[in-house]
């Protein structure tokens, strides 16, 4: 499984997201987005309709009866009732049910980046994790750094 850990610098994830969001619909793939805030899962929500003009990501916040034919599904809990094999850690916690996925997304600041350090460290040592950390550049590009 392929852990990509996201530094937030420059962009805010307001904007990352929604573009590895498109990325792994276009793939065929579904997304579980994990978030432990209701504040925050809320602002997703109404973010991933509006963040563009010309388009949207069809979604929803878990708890409702379609939960399992949502290709997007925002939650607090790491538990992909809609069949994701992508997640995305938005919230800055890495959670270990995270493992349990194809690939994930962790998405950090500066406030969390001791955090991510360690899940970091704590990720070498397993056995069929290959770790990628991306990290902006001074135009606000995303680089492998790791």
């Amino acid at each position: 499984m392929q852990v990509d850990f996201y530094h937030l610098t420059t962009t805010p994830l307001e904007r990352a997201l929604p573009q590895i969001a498109e990325k792994v619909l276009s793939s065929g793939a579904r997304l579980l987005i994990v978030a432990e805030s209701a504040t925050q899962r809320a602002a997703l929500d109404r973010l991933l309709w509006s963040y563009a003009p010309e388009s949207f990501l069809p979604h929803a916040e878990a708890g409702g009866s379609s939960d399992a034919a949502q290709p997007v599904l925002i939650s607090s809990e790491a538990t992909p009732v809609n069949g994701a094999q992508r997640i995305a850690l938005v919230d800055g916690a890495w959670r270990e049910e995270a493992l349990g996925f194809e690939r994930a997304f962790h998405f950090f600041d500066g406030e969390r980046i001791l955090e991510a350090r360690a899940a970091w460290k704590a990720l070498a040592a397993r056995d069929g994790v290959e770790r990628r950390y991306w990290k902006q550049n001074d135009n606000g590009r995303w680089e492998q750094a790791a």
